[in-house]
């Protein structure tokens, strides 16, 4: 959850399904209770994105017992006309990569 910034705002630059397909992204093992606190959402509302992402086709759940695994699927379409014809794949290969994979670009000099 993003507390209010200089200016007063509250908002956040990804939605919530944003951040949960992020998250999932990271840790396709993830409980719905390991997302909540990590997204900053309530167990329900977690629930609720993760079965809009699944029926517009951005994951698919698998069962083994009684554990959920989620899988991405990074050639899903952006939904919003400004992204039109660019997957998701590429987008979530950066917001979910691990730090140390992350090399910051040489500064010129």
């Amino acid at each position: 959850m993003s507390g209010p910034d200089q200016n007063g705002g509250t908002w956040t630059l990804l939605t919530g399904h944003g951040h949960v397909l992020v998250e999932i992204a990271r840790n396709p093992k993830a409980r719905i209770r390991d997302i909540s606190p990590v997204v900053g959402l309530t167990e329900r509302s977690v629930q609720a994105i993760v079965a809009d992402l699944e029926a517009a086709g951005y994951l698919t759940r698998t069962r083994t017992g009684r554990r959920v695994m989620y899988t991405v699927k990074r050639d899903s379409l952006f939904r919003h006309s400004a992204q039109e014809g660019l997957r998701v794949g590429p987008f979530l290969d950066l917001l979910a990569a691990d730090e140390t994979e992350i090399t910051p670009e040489p500064e010129d000099e």
